[in-house]
């Protein structure tokens, strides 16, 4: 194992993940990255919620809206990161704490260091594209001129089921239209079927 690997393995050790150290300000705030994450799934959008606090104030909103707004960008982390930066009237966002419902990805973890935010409290871990901590760290590697405070957990269990309750709900509707095409393909004459 190289140095640079040594290094990022003890950044990711030092990650604040331990129930007991939740403050009841964490709790409040990610509830309300909770009710931000349910907008987006009223817009059939994954339903990832995320605030920004400055001073006890927040200043940054945003939910998933990806597929509503057609943009790549439309994540909820970008979303407030614009938002908190309007509020700031700078692109440091030095002294905030960002909640978010899912640990970021790579683009939204990057938009986190880029922005200097100090401190990440993340509701439940995403094993198959999160960077702050599942796949890579991209929050606290040493390599990079700034890095973060990480608290994992905070009202996991809620952020984790509102996630696996959409993407199994999403997958029942998909296999109802599916069979409902199938049905109709079936109530057609076969010479309707046939083109030239």
């Amino acid at each position: 194992m190289n140095d640079n690997n040594t290094d990022i393995n003890a950044s990711v050790a030092s990650v604040v993940s331990s129930p007991d150290t939740f403050s009841k300000e964490d709790i409040h705030y990610m509830k309300l990255a909770i009710k931000q994450a349910k907008k987006a799934a009223m817009l059939d959008e994954v339903p990832i919620g995320c605030i920004i606090v400055y001073n006890g104030k927040i200043i940054g909103r945003g939910y998933n809206r990806r597929n509503t707004d057609k943009t790549t960008l439309g994540h909820a982390e970008i979303t407030a990161i614009k938002k908190a930066s309007r509020y700031m009237n700078d692109w440091r966002l030095e002294d905030c704490t960002i909640y978010v419902t899912l640990e970021p990805c790579q683009m939204c973890a990057g938009a986190i260091v880029q922005a200097r935010i100090p401190r990440v409290v993340i509701g439940s871990m995403n094993s198959k594209a999160g960077c702050a901590g599942s796949i890579i760290n991209l929050l606290n590697m040493p390599q990079f001129n700034h890095q973060a405070e990480v608290v994992r957990g905070v009202c996991d269990e809620e952020c984790s089921t509102m996630l696996s309750t959409f993407f199994r709900e999403l997958r029942q509707k998909k296999k109802a239209e599916k069979e409902a095409g199938k049905e109709a393909l079936k109530e057609t004459p076969a010479s309707q079927n046939i083109r030239i």
